[in-house]
């Protein structure tokens, strides 16, 4: 056999195995079908537990401006002093009411002046008088959320002067997200399985999924008269619900 004759045979060969070679290559390379679904779910829970914000404050005696620099500090030892005391007084009253000493917080004092309108002088204008306010702000957790309206009771004995309001929540915020994620991939595979009986589809696996929006848990805040000794007829305590989106993205393979 002449080599001519070989390699016409060779390349023969070659033109004859190719299409064999391709077909399994073009099979593999076709795109897959998908079915792509998004969906987003709401979970409604009712909060187990509240946090109420409070305040107590004292303040010295106004001077004119132009004094200011020359205040009194037994002035301001005296207010200081009077409001530790009544903080101290606050703190007895809330256990006494069946309030652990662990649930009550006591921020840190803070003191700040105050500017207020003093008489007119002789030229019309009115002098300017400053005072001190010194503050400490206070924070009681309750896990009843039956004993709000003894807390309150027992704050407005105690005299506090502000009610801030309360905040809302859950024991645990770990399982209501994760509630709420579950909610959403259900939502997602029924509207699946919906599109693919009315199109006639046969779904196969999970192809990929991901969250397009992460469960966020936010405690809800109820507020309430400034005054404590008027919030007490004036507020109601209807905690209602918490609520907790979630939204996924899946897709399937078709079949």
């Amino acid at each position: 056999m002449t080599p001519l004759r070989s390699a016409r045979q060779l390349l023969g060969g070659l033109l004859i195995a190719t299409p064999l070679l391709a077909a399994p290559a073009l099979a593999a390379g076709e795109p897959q079908r998908h079915l792509h679904v998004q969906a987003e779910a709401t979970l409604s829970v009712a909060p187990d537990r509240a946090t109420l914000s409070a305040r107590l404050w004292e303040r010295t005696p106004s001077i004119r401006r132009e004094e200011e620099h020359t205040g009194d500090p037994d002035a301001l030892r005296e207010a200081r002093e009077r409001l530790e005391r009544r903080a101290a007084e606050l703190i007895d009253t809330l256990e006494n009411a069946g309030f652990e000493r662990d649930a009550i917080s006591a921020g840190s004092l803070a003191v700040q002046p105050e500017h207020l309108a003093g008489s007119r002088r002789e030229d019309g204008e009115r002098e300017t008088l400053v005072r001190t306010r010194l503050e400490r702000p206070f924070r009681i957790l309750i896990d009843d959320l039956e004993r709000l309206p003894v807390l309150l009771d027992a704050l407005t004995e105690a005299g506090v002067n502000a009610l801030d309001g309360v905040s809302y929540d859950l024991t645990d915020r770990d399982a209501a997200t994760d509630e709420a994620l579950v909610k959403a991939l259900e939502k997602a595979r029924h509207k699946a399985g919906l599109m693919a009986d009315t199109l006639g589809i046969t779904l196969g696996p999970v192809a990929s999924v991901s969250e397009t929006r992460a469960p966020i848990f936010q405690p809800r805040m109820m507020t309430m008269a400034a005054d404590a000794r008027e919030s007490a007829a004036q507020a109601e305590y209807r905690p209602g619900t918490l609520e907790i989106e979630a939204g996924v993205s899946v897709s399937w393979e078709i079949e």
